[in-house]
């Protein structure tokens, strides 16, 4: 998992986990003081935000679960997949633009960081270099041919500064 999202992860949880144990509590104990709690909306309320904080930190220990599986060994070398940045033609906007598939927590669809999960995503993965990816949209079907393709891989020797082992 990257280390980003892990840690953006855990501060989310530990701020959740200290509303919870904490914060809650003491608005709960405070709407009690105020007497019938048929009628007590900040009760009600308090009450209300902490189903919201345990339902939601579920939901990040359970993704912390999920991401922590991620085996980047496993991510193909010659196919876009997670960590991939991917220069695609699109036929109907009739131009080139550049992807980089990320988790859904690092999506920001303005900066070109799609989810793998997002309907673009899931068509590109998988895909070569002159793949062609049919993407359906609200605004009909999106004819996306990948024209370069960088993976996770060559990232990661790029970042060590070393070349492959085919140029050595």
């Amino acid at each position: 998992m990257p280390e980003h999202i892990k840690k953006k992860l855990e501060e989310e949880i530990k701020q959740l986990e200290y509303e919870l144990t904490t914060e809650l509590p003491a608005e709960i104990k405070k709407a009690r003081a105020l007497g019938d709690l048929s009628e007590n909306a900040e009760y009600h309320m308090a009450k209300q935000r902490q189903e919201f904080v345990n339902a939601r930190l579920g939901q990040l220990k359970k993704r912390m679960a999920e991401l922590s599986l991620v085996n980047l060994a496993n991510i193909p070398r010659d196919k876009a997949g997670f960590g991939s940045t991917v220069v695609v033609y699109d036929s109907t906007k009739e131009e080139e633009i550049e992807y980089r598939l990320v988790t859904s927590e690092e999506a920001d669809v303005s900066k070109g960081l799609i989810s793998t999960t997002s309907p673009i995503g899931r068509g590109i993965v998988g895909k070569k270099v002159g793949d062609t990816a049919t993407i359906v949209t609200p605004n009909g079907k999106r004819e996306l041919e990948i024209l370069k393709l960088t993976t996770i891989h060559d990232d990661a020797v790029e970042a060590d500064g070393a070349a492959p082992a085919a140029a050595q």
